[in-house]
């Protein structure tokens, strides 16, 4: 029988066996403060939380968990997430009043104003964090993996 040599980056697939299920699970991510793919889904959901009135922040996280099945927030990374957001707002219209956050009687809380500037600030938010997402997904694909040797 002749020798079979292997062929650098040939590499040759048959049809999947039958019942090889196709589903491919994700593990479970704990979203973590100053990671763009946890403040990319914190910012969907506040953009569109109601304007003009103080809105609990453990709801916020409780509407995250309910949404985002297959992450864990916590409080601490919500409250990253609207800080950047209020430091962002400041910088943008040098004014306190878009994003407040504060104590309430029930915990802490954010309050977005209610005006036509507000959406189309917080969609150009979310767009930039998910232009990092992008980045970041891009550097991990460059990023040189470890072969056997």
């Amino acid at each position: 029988m002749p020798e079979i040599r292997p062929v650098p980056g040939r590499l040759a697939l048959r049809p999947a066996p039958a019942g090889l299920p196709s589903e491919t699970p994700h593990p479970p991510v704990v979203a973590e403060a100053g990671d763009p793919f946890a403040a990319l889904r914190v910012l969907r959901l506040v953009a569109r939380v109601e304007r003009g009135r103080p809105v609990r922040l453990d709801d916020i996280v409780d509407a995250l968990n309910a949404a985002e099945t297959d992450w864990l927030f916590e409080r601490s990374v919500v409250v990253d997430a609207l800080v950047r957001l209020q430091a962002g707002w400041l910088a943008d219209y040098r004014t306190t009043t878009g994003i407040v956050l504060q104590n309430g009687p029930y915990g802490p809380t954010v309050a977005i104003e209610d005006t036509p500037r507000v959406d189309p600030w917080i969609v150009r938010r979310v767009a930039r964090e998910l232009d990092a997402c992008r980045e970041a997904l891009a550097a991990f694909s460059r990023l040189d993996r470890l072969r056997d040797a």
